[in-house]
């Protein structure tokens, strides 16, 4: 008999959430995590960032206080112990809160690091890998290093910074996320490398924060993964906050001075320049944590650097399945859960359950201004062949908008012109991350065009632009 139905390595957001339904649909489960409960995302990743960018976004409200008909007596300056003190409290807080959903559910909690030894087996060590401070120590009543056996074993191990080399970070003067996280002090200049979602937040919350930023990007444009007009109207916006950008550029030497780094840029074409800033924050994506689980010895598939999976999670090795980070992209933590869920829900043996559809999963930029799509990019749509009709309804002629004083913006939608599906939707603006899913619940509901269209939106919100896109892509826009 084995010990557990199922044994998941990893307790970020794909983990915890796997683990959960596994519990719910009265599977014996353990959790095994060597540093925090929680993962990456919400100690070092996704919730401490948004709480240091929500203390950027008030400071720049307070820098333009004036637009609102107020008035400041005083100056506001950040306190750079206390912005990163309260986003340390915001992930102590909610990596306490998955320890006692674990409770709660009866999940057992295996403190170490794992390494499969055989077909449903494990053996859990002590850690190799000293957890960054400040960490949140582990839940009480824990179980600890041992062999145990499991039924169904799920690797969620996420991902790490990808470092280049000869720009190897070392914690001090060339940063990854987690050193730009809980600065002691902030620097004067900073040198971001990468213009992807975790280069570009950085860049937004140090530039709010009085740093002089430079962000240096390889293609021709920021965000690259998003819709070129997108994109392009982001940057602009960012550039009048004074955010500066290198596009078609590399970095390709860095030294390291007495007060920081000097970096030597390249641009398309062979020019050079250098740069002296105070730090460097190496944003230049992410890589899986694949290694030291004993999967080459067990034969599981590996291709670029992730597990192979199939929709379901499973990989080419029987009883063993991985989701998230770990599996590949898209990286995003909600990603993870949906894909634990599914995983978990087809080992029990749940009917109706549907392969994962990453066309459908939507992706956010919490700088300022927001950024959020879904589905395919115009671009995309072309090349696949499509034949287009393309709506588009600016911030500035939305009421709600003008309002909160955010009329900067663009909501674009692209359907298939001969059957009205929806392919894609992408924003640029004040509140977007929380627009988007809108669609992706259209999508998701095979929505046609007339259906959003006859669909009614309050009146006033920033949702109402979306319905205007859509009658923009078919000729019927009202209010601009």
């Amino acid at each position: 008999m084995a010990d557990y139905d199922v044994i998941i390595i990893g307790s970020g957001p794909g983990g915890y959430v796997t683990a959960i339904r596994a519990s719910q649909l009265g599977l014996k489960t353990a959790i095994v995590e060597r540093e925090h409960l929680g993962g990456i995302c919400l100690n070092w990743g996704c919730i401490p960032t948004k709480a240091l960018l929500r203390s950027a976004e008030i400071m720049h409200y307070a820098d333009h206080f004036k637009d609102y008909g107020l008035k400041l007596d005083g100056t506001v300056k950040p306190d750079t112990k206390a912005v990163v003190d309260r986003s340390r409290g915001v992930s102590k807080r909610l990596n306490n809160g998955v320890g006692m959903l674990m409770k709660k559910n009866k999940i057992d909690v295996i403190w170490g690091e794992a390494k499969l030894t055989g077909k449903g087996k494990i053996k859990v060590g002590k850690p190799q890998k000293k957890a960054m401070e400040p960490q949140v120590a582990p839940p009480k009543n824990i179980k600890g290093e041992g062999e145990y056996s499991a039924k169904h074993i799920i690797i969620a191990t996420g991902a790490r910074p990808r470092a280049l080399p000869g720009i190897e970070p070392d914690g001090e003067k060339i940063w990854t996320y987690f050193e730009a996280m809980v600065p002691k002090e902030l620097p004067k200049s900073l040198l971001v490398m990468g213009s992807g979602a975790i280069g570009v937040e950085f860049a937004s919350f140090y530039n709010a924060m009085g740093v002089d930023v430079t962000v240096v990007e390889v293609v021709d444009r920021i965000m690259p993964v998003e819709d070129a007009e997108i994109s392009k109207i982001a940057q602009k916006q960012l550039e009048r906050q004074g955010i500066k950008f290198r596009l078609k550029t590399k970095v390709t030497k860095v030294e390291k001075t007495g007060s920081g780094v000097k970096a030597t840029l390249e641009a398309e074409g062979g020019k050079s320049e250098t740069v002296e800033v105070e730090r460097l924050i190496s944003a230049v994506g992410v890589q899986s944590n694949t290694e030291n689980l004993g999967l080459e010895d067990l034969g599981v598939k590996i291709d670029r650097g992730s597990i192979v999976t199939d929709g379901y999670g499973k990989t080419n090795v029987e009883g063993v399945y991985a989701i998230g980070d770990v599996a590949g992209p898209p990286m995003l933590a909600h990603k993870a859960e949906h894909e634990g869920v599914i995983c978990v829900e087809k080992i029990a043996g749940v009917k109706g359950v549907h392969a994962l559809d990453k066309s459908k999963i939507p992706g956010c930029t919490y700088c300022h201004p927001q950024v959020a799509s879904v589905g395919l990019t115009e671009a995309k749509a072309k090349e696949a062949g499509y034949e287009l009709r393309v709506g588009r309804f600016p911030f500035v002629a939305n009421g709600k908008a003008i309002a909160l004083g955010e009329d900067q913006g663009l909501i674009k939608t692209i359907f298939d012109g001969k059957t009205g599906q929806l392919l894609g939707a992408h924003m640029v603006g004040a509140e977007v991350t929380e627009l988007i899913q809108g669609f992706v619940v259209a999508m998701g509901l095979e929505t046609t065009e007339e259906e959003l269209m006859h669909t009614v939106f309050p009146h006033p919100t920033l949702s109402e632009m979306m319905k205007e896109s859509v009658l923009d892509a078919y000729g019927r826009m009202i209010n601009a």
